[in-house]
């Protein structure tokens, strides 16, 4: 049954009808919760034969890398789950791991004394790539003009893309992902855009932008789907859907372990996305992304709703000064507080225009 304009929340998660696509069946259950249920289960196995799964997938990649220095690379950002997959691949899982991490200058200091205290305590090597900051910087003021949602795609695009880019040109086939169905098995498509579309990126960079993207790189879909998998045999592993994982007890292993410390909230250890989540998207389109995130924590067994309903009560920016935000980031894009302030009323695009 299609939802209408008069408010509605599914009755098994805590999504609503700000998602343009939802629809609620008899009982009130939202298409996102089937949607789990039938694709997102089968393929998720937090037990026993995800284990046996797993390990055969490692005993693969250890006899892969018998005579490399690295038979793995992993991405991380110092947030929880690439920062609990790296602690797994060395201790439990007795992996070499090349780290890799793309510091696109919107690292907050509480990511970067994690990562550091990651890379220090397993005696691991890391290697750190650094966008060049005037493009990305015109990239992200473009995407601001543009009028549509998504504006990470210019961070999360060049996360992936110098990691696969850089795994390939090390021979390093195996690459794995801190990515889990756990906590982020459902974000409806109307809040955003898939950031790996470089055809989009490059559109929104022609029309509004005014730096030449001399080294900003990208993947293409032939790279993305056929070049990396295909011909370079390169596999993508995402351990975590493979074993039980609990974000409170990866949060205080690794603050037991680690020293790693919490930065408030999903994607706060950047700390333009943490603005953008909390602030400038439920704003300017209403759309909460913690919605997303605690129905995902529904779904897999990790909260009750009525938690994440109590924790919905609070405002979305609860832990931030917003003033001091916005001129902060502000001044680092180059533009004035005003103009800043104006993005929020411009006619609102999608990915469709």
């Amino acid at each position: 049954m299609k939802s209408n304009n008069e408010y509605r929340i599914c009755n098994k998660c805590v999504l609503d009808n700000t998602a343009e696509e939802i629809t609620f069946d008899e009982e009130g259950v939202c298409n996102f919760c089937h949607f789990f249920e039938s694709l997102i289960k089968p393929q998720w196995h937090p037990n026993e034969f995800g284990w046996e799964l797993l390990q055969a997938k490692l005993e693969e990649i250890k006899k892969y890398g018998k005579k490399r220095k690295y038979n793995c690379i992993i991405g991380i950002s110092g947030g929880i789950d690439s920062s609990y997959l790296t602690y797994l691949a060395v201790k439990e899982f007795k992996l070499r791991p090349l780290v890799f991490h793309v510091d696109a200058g919107w690292n907050s200091e509480l990511a970067v004394k994690n990562i550091e205290n990651i890379i220090t305590k397993l005696e691991i090597d890391l290697f750190t790539y650094v966008v060049d900051w005037e493009e990305i910087k015109d990239l992200q003021r473009a995407y601001f003009k543009s009028g549509i949602a998504n504006l990470d795609v210019p961070q999360d695009h060049v996360f992936f893309a110098m990691l696969y880019h850089y795994a390939i040109k090390h021979k390093i086939k195996y690459v794995l992902t801190g990515s889990n169905f756990a906590t982020e098995s459902i974000l409806p498509k109307s809040w955003g855009y898939d950031a790996m579309d470089s055809i989009q990126i490059k559109d929104i960079h022609r029309r509004f932008g005014n730096v030449t993207l001399k080294s900003y790189p990208t993947i293409n879909f032939f790279k993305y789907f056929i070049y990396y998998p295909f011909v370079n045999r390169m596999e993508i592993i995402k351990p975590l859907n493979f074993m039980p994982y609990s974000k409170e007890n990866a949060i205080k292993l690794l603050s037991d372990e680690i020293g790693w410390r919490y930065y408030g909230c999903k994607h706060g250890e950047s700390r333009f996305t943490k603005f953008f989540q909390t602030y400038f998207l439920p704003i300017r389109f209403g759309y909460d992304k913690r919605k997303a995130h605690l129905s995902s924590m529904i779904l897999s067994g990790q909260i009750k709703r009525e938690q994440a309903l109590k924790e919905l009560e609070k405002p979305p920016f609860q832990n931030i000064d917003i003033d001091e935000e916005k001129l902060f980031i502000a001044k680092k894009l180059d533009i004035s507080l005003e103009e800043f302030d104006g993005y929020i009323n411009l006619p609102k695009k999608t990915f469709k225009d």
